[in-house]
């Protein structure tokens, strides 16, 4: 092991990247972070490369990624082939997603308007918004 790196440990890790530890190790089940080195120990070292990496899904995910997606787009950051066509296109698709999906949640929210609405809002038994959920 060179003197020189910053290797670190997954608690570490997660402090610096602002991920739960145990998201990164969830992260690593599902193979979106490699594997990493184990010390003398046994335990876990990771790098700045792993930093960097779980930072890229975080950033990801905050803007809505799917895992499949980030996938995608790490698949092609692992094999050298970032394409900007590909990366754009699998944004503009991202797009079209979240723009449903605030179609979704503004019908959602009318819905639940209209249901409060018609709630007296009184502490009676009779609630329209639990007799809505009920609904078959």
């Amino acid at each position: 092991m060179k003197a020189d790196r910053k290797d670190v440990t997954r608690g570490v890790l997660a402090k610096r990247s602002g991920v739960n530890a145990e998201t990164i190790r969830y992260y690593e089940k599902i193979e979106l972070m490699p594997e990493p080195d184990r010390n003398s120990g046994g335990h876990r070292i990771y790098e700045e490369v792993h930093l960097q990496r779980l930072c890229f899904i975080r950033r990801c995910r905050e803007m809505g990624f799917t895992l499949e997606e980030i996938r995608e787009l790490l698949s092609l950051v692992d094999r050298e082939q970032v394409s900007c066509e590909h990366v754009q296109q699998i944004a503009q698709d991202h797009v079209l997603s979240i723009r449903q999906k605030i179609k979704d949640l503004q019908r959602m929210q009318g819905t639940l308007r209209d249901l409060a609405k018609q709630c007296s809002g009184e502490n009676v038994p009779e609630c329209p918004i639990i007799e809505a959920l009920l609904e078959i």
